[in-house]
């Protein structure tokens, strides 16, 4: 790791001004980032230090829930009103990621945390991520962790965050504030596909910092849940994931949320899977048949094929949740 310069501001307009400079970028929990530096995967020349800025509140209302982008994950994970109104937050933050790091990692951070391919984080490999234009060795090499959705001739690698998933399953919309000011972006609007630019991977402007997350409350939240298939059940990321908010009324499926991980090149969700249970009974049938509407379309490899199937499953066991399927 080079040289690198460093400031603390003690408030969000500096901090802006100062990221949006060329060659610079945010540190919180610096768990991603600071392994990135020291493996040659990225480079900066100044690192803005976040940590004194007020933006760790979490805070619920009628609107729902409000989360600063400098809360820790341990801390929205054991919060009694997530645990108890936003089930799936809870359960994705605390099957993310080993307890030291969730002590340190912000919610910011975990969101925009780079991906686990081997490829992108060895320098010695070429990846079009790191290095646009210099190939994708995982598309004819070991890609048994790669997507079969969203990919392309140039990258096929997945988005790691847990906590995107679940998000994009309640609707959650990110606040951020750069250089011109606030906007809000939904979650679902933040990725970016690789398309022939894998290395632009959100939609964020230079020196835009995520200063909140907002997810909205009621039936689909409380009656969330969050199914996590992993080679080994420590700290591990996902083989695949599912993230499902399901609100059932006289025995049908009255509204229905389901987002997937480990299986695109960003958090998927998938509308048409989502359909195929909307004003039907949960049976069977139904999960089956939105099963095969999300992985319609699929573009699977030689080592990640299984994924297709086993996603699938992991949809029906995490809709057993709410009770047995018929």
């Amino acid at each position: 790791m080079r040289a690198f310069g460093y400031t603390a501001p003690a408030d969000p307009a500096t901090a802006v001004r100062l990221a949006a400079q060329p060659g610079t970028t945010y540190v919180a929990g610096g768990t991603d980032l600071l392994n990135l530096m020291r493996d040659g995967a990225e480079d900066h020349e100044h690192l803005v230090d976040i940590n004194r800025l007020d933006l760790a509140a979490v805070t619920a209302d009628d609107a729902g829930l409000h989360v600063g982008g400098l809360a820790r994950m341990r801390q929205v994970a054991e919060d009694r009103r997530v645990r108890t109104g936003f089930p799936v937050l809870s359960q994705a933050l605390l099957a993310s990621a080993s307890p030291q790091v969730r002590i340190m990692a912000s919610i910011g951070g975990n969101l925009l945390q780079r991906t686990r391919c081997g490829y992108f984080r060895d320098p010695g490999s070429a990846c079009n991520k790191r290095v646009p234009g210099s190939g994708c060795p995982a598309v004819e090499g070991q890609n048994r962790m790669h997507a079969v959705l969203g990919g392309s001739p140039h990258c096929i690698a997945t988005h790691p965050s847990d906590l995107a998933v679940a998000l994009l399953a309640l609707d959650a919309v990110v606040r951020v504030l750069g250089p011109d000011g606030a906007r809000q972006i939904p979650v679902g609007e933040l990725y970016r596909e690789p398309g022939d630019t894998p290395h632009l991977e959100n939609t964020l402007r230079p020196g835009e910092l995520i200063t909140a997350v907002d997810v909205p409350g009621g039936p689909l939240a409380q009656r969330s849940r969050y199914r996590k298939l992993r080679d080994r059940a420590t700290f591990e990321f996902a083989v695949v994931s599912v993230a499902a908010a399901v609100h059932l009324r006289g025995g049908r499926v009255r509204d229905v949320r389901l987002a997937f991980g480990g299986i695109g090149t960003r958090p998927w969700r998938s509308p048409e899977a989502e359909d195929a249970l909307r004003g039907r009974a949960l049976t069977a049938v139904a999960v089956a048949e939105a099963g095969r509407a999300l992985v319609r379309g699929a573009q699977p490899r030689q080592h990640n094929a299984f994924k297709v199937e086993l996603v699938q499953r992991a949809l029906t066991g995490a809709l057993h949740e709410w009770g047995a399927l018929r």
